[in-house]
């Protein structure tokens, strides 16, 4: 009978070299083949649908969040999160573009410079934070519709590791 250890609590088979090895594993090409495949994902987090490039004065619509309870961690562009900031999340935009969202319920806006990556959640495009969500007045309702516009692109080099 075959051994394979499990990942505590859910017995999902946990891979290693040695099990990998014993049962026929993978051969070297279809290893490295795995390999550059998951570097593409680490790279790109859209994927193979690719994320087009926006420049300035392009403006993309859809749903936007807040998230606040993050205080002090560290951001994928390595600043500390900071509620208080006029800062937001997005899949793609390179880290610090500033954009201009707009919540279309009510009309406010608010400029925020990208810092982060997010929102993980297919059906929102932006995450602000609380800070900017008092400006859009939109944390009673958690999401609300909005157009983002580009003001200014970040440099493409400190977001090339998150595209």
């Amino acid at each position: 009978m075959i051994s394979i250890p499990s990942c505590h609590p859910c017995k999902m088979p946990v891979p290693s070299p040695r099990n990998l090895q014993q049962h026929g594993g993978l051969g070297s090409r279809a290893a490295l083949a795995f390999l550059v495949f998951f570097a593409f994902l680490a790279m790109h987090p859209a994927g193979a649908a690719g994320a087009r490039r926006m420049h300035a004065g392009e403006t993309q619509t859809g749903m936007a969040s807040w998230y606040g309870a993050d205080q002090g961690r560290h951001t994928a562009s390595g600043e500390r999160f900071d509620a208080d900031a006029l800062t937001a999340a997005h899949r793609h935009l390179p880290f610090g573009t500033v954009v201009r969202v707009t919540n279309q319920l009510n009309g406010k806006s608010v400029d925020v410079r990208i810092n982060d990556r997010g929102p993980w959640r297919h059906d929102r495009i932006i995450d602000v934070t609380d800070a900017a969500a008092d400006v859009l007045d939109m944390k009673k309702a958690g999401t609300v519709p909005v157009t983002i516009l580009v003001l200014k692109l970040g440099p493409p080099s400190k977001s090339a590791n998150a595209e």
